[in-house]
């Protein structure tokens, strides 16, 4: 009988997830919160609907008021992801709604850029930053967002996230604008709507990778199209449980999207530790380290991360599976 390796010392690229759903519970606490439901995750449905996730959030997100606070949310973020063998991270940050409620515009990503790149120095990983969007918001913020990423080398990308009942058409100029200023673009898609939000992230929003994407699979013919493009899918069992889109872990379409020979990477959304995610492939689906290596070899190739980042740790997986 084969050990399986440990998954700690797997290296990992981690693609989607959100800074704001990151904080220790013991943070939270400290800071006069309630730690959210999603600390205790025990693999069943948590959250009625998005709607619930959302106002729970929200009370999080408040707690975060002073530079200081930001600068301790993204260090201890770092230390965490290191903790589990992420090697490079790309962490989404909804920059512009933080300035808008703290009254200082830039403060808050500044003082992120400054928490990361000091848990860069003392952890050993890597990190870039992605700007997300509410679809419920309006243009004019998503503007806003554009410019922040736009002044600050260390962000690579601006997206829209949340209710996908909400199109991306009303903020096509901004996203054109984006990337013709050489922003990448990644939106959530296919999470909690179907097939047609897929579509319109590919079409209007020119997105390079999906945000969960686990709704491709209602229409065969929208998954030979994103196969053919090869636009990864940022696929987050535990998060996808957790919002009662899927029933459970078992019943989670993730093995259904590699079989159909999607380009899928395995994340967190921030909801739960990455190292969780990959011993539960193990444990539910019965995937092999052959399996789990080629889930990390994924999340490098798809991330945004320089070329020689890119080599340095799919060296280090290879390294690993042998």
């Amino acid at each position: 009988m084969v050990t399986p390796r440990e998954l700690r010392a797997l290296p990992k690229a981690h693609l989607h997830t959100h800074l704001e759903s990151t904080l220790r519970p013991g943070t939270i606490e400290e800071w006069g919160g309630v730690a959210p439901a999603a600390a205790v995750f025990s693999g069943v449905p948590i959250y009625p609907d998005f709607r619930a996730f959302g106002d729970e959030r929200a009370a999080v997100r408040d707690l975060l008021n002073t530079p200081e606070r930001f600068r301790r949310a993204a260090y201890e973020f770092c230390q965490d992801e290191a903790a589990q063998g992420v090697r490079y991270a790309e962490v989404t940050f909804t920059a512009a709604a933080h300035g808008e409620r703290t009254g200082q515009a830039r403060m808050p990503l500044e003082a992120v850029l400054e928490g990361l790149e000091e848990g860069e120095r003392d952890f050993g990983l890597r990190t870039a930053v992605l700007l997300d969007h509410s679809r419920r918001r309006s243009t004019d913020r998503l503007a806003r967002t554009v410019d922040l990423a736009l002044a600050y080398e260390q962000v690579v990308g601006v997206g829209l996230a949340g209710d996908e009942s909400h199109p991306l058409s009303p903020f096509a100029r901004e996203l054109d604008r984006a990337r013709a200023e050489g922003l990448h673009l990644v939106h959530h898609a296919g999470e909690s709507a179907g097939a047609d939000s897929v579509r319109e992230a590919l079409e209007v929003g020119h997105a390079e990778r999906l945000g969960h994407g686990i709704r491709v699979l209602d229409d065969p013919g929208l998954v030979a199209r994103v196969r053919e493009l090869g636009v990864p899918l940022e696929v987050c069992p535990s998060s996808n449980v957790m919002l009662s889109l899927a029933p459970s872990w078992a019943e989670h379409p993730l093995p259904r999207l590699i079989e159909a020979g999607l380009n899928v990477t395995l994340n967190t959304d921030g909801e739960c530790a990455l190292n969780g995610e990959y011993a539960s492939a193990r444990e539910i689906f019965g995937f092999g380290d052959d399996v789990l290596a080629e889930l990390a070899r994924a999340s490098v190739r798809a991330s945004f991360a320089p070329d020689t980042v890119k080599k340095e740790i799919l060296a280090e997986i290879d390294a690993w599976a042998r």
